[in-house]
């Protein structure tokens, strides 16, 4: 029997002991070749990109940089996600370790004990994590000429609790015993390739996202829903008939059912409710842990903190917690 990838030595290339136990000149000479790996970790300025700087501590020692040719300053993470930053530079790298190391995700709850921080900067570090995750995924665009996508959807929130007695129960199928909250995440999977997810009210109204962002000549497989039925004006589409079999003449929804069940794992096992304005953000983030299943932990760590440090400051999480205490 064939050894899952993530028992494998092959998929352990970085322990959470060695990040702990890592001097912070260690962490912050890994965030400075992460940030400037064109010079090996040579500080370039991020005003005038001049690459004469010298160290320019702050009094506590924290990392700072001088230019010479426009005498600001800056540090590693200035104009990054991690702007501003309050926490050790090694604390922000345990962070992406641990986020990485969860297969199924992390909660903030439980970041924040493993880091002892407070919950909201667990919460907002990790919202800025898979910010970082979803610009890899933007603009991406899935399949070609004769390779082979998957589409389908899954709804997710808008619960509603049963009435406690019988009779005053309802079926809670039907859109009038709704609460109007329920979105569905629709994913497009290109089999042995990447994904992308978005979220819609309904599934008939994802057409115009399928469009942009699958290729001309692909060939479609989704299930029997009647929101698919446009897909045929452009696609080959092969339709599975769920309740008569997962796979049939080659046509099934697996790799799509795949992402889903990773997402709903983590909704169950971690985040207990994943709805609203964040929904998009836990799908993207299934999609990236998706497709970078088998790649070792630390190429994942390297990745995602090279994402974070090419990103600007958080539009929606720099001062999250001042916007909504002030609104």
């Amino acid at each position: 029997m064939a050894q899952h990838f993530l028992l494998s030595s092959a998929a352990k290339s970085l322990s959470l002991a060695s990040v702990f136990t890592m001097k912070d000149a260690d962490a912050e000479m890994i965030f400075r070749r992460i940030r400037w790996h064109e010079t090996d970790g040579q500080p370039t300025c991020p005003h005038c990109d001049g690459t004469d700087a010298y160290d320019c501590r702050r009094l506590k020692g924290a990392p700072r940089f001088r230019c010479r040719a426009c005498t600001k300053d800056f540090s590693i993470t200035s104009g990054t996600l991690f702007a501003s930053h309050k926490l050790p530079l090694r604390c922000y790298l345990a962070a992406i370790a641990i986020f990485c190391n969860e297969v199924k995700g992390k909660s903030a709850l439980a970041l924040s004990r493993d880091l002892n921080v407070s919950y909201k900067c667990a919460f907002v570090l990790l919202h800025k994590l898979r910010e970082a995750m979803a610009a890899e995924l933007k603009g991406r665009v899935i399949g070609g000429e004769g390779k082979i996508a998957e589409v389908d959807g899954g709804y997710f929130g808008g619960y509603s609790k049963p009435a406690n007695f019988r009779e005053n129960r309802r079926d809670r199928r039907l859109l009038r015993n709704q609460t109007g909250k329920r979105k569905v995440v629709v994913v497009v999977r290109e089999r042995g390739g990447n994904s992308v997810p978005a979220v819609f009210k309904s599934e008939a109204k994802a057409m115009a996202f399928l469009r942009a962002h699958v290729a001309k000549g692909t060939i479609l497989n989704a299930d029997e829903a009647g929101s698919w039925e446009e897909l045929h004006k452009r696609y080959e589409v092969r339709r599975i008939n769920h309740e008569e079999a997962y796979s049939m003449d080659g046509a099934c929804t697996n790799w799509a059912e795949e992402f889903f069940s990773r997402m709903r794992r983590a909704e169950i096992g971690h985040h207990h409710h994943i709805a609203g304005p964040y929904l998009l953000r836990y799908a993207q983030e299934s999609s990236w842990r998706e497709d970078n299943r088998r790649a070792k932990n630390g190429d994942q760590v390297g990745r995602l903190a090279g994402l974070a440090m090419k990103q600007k400051p958080s539009v929606d999480f720099s001062g999250y917690w001042q916007r909504h205490q002030t609104a």
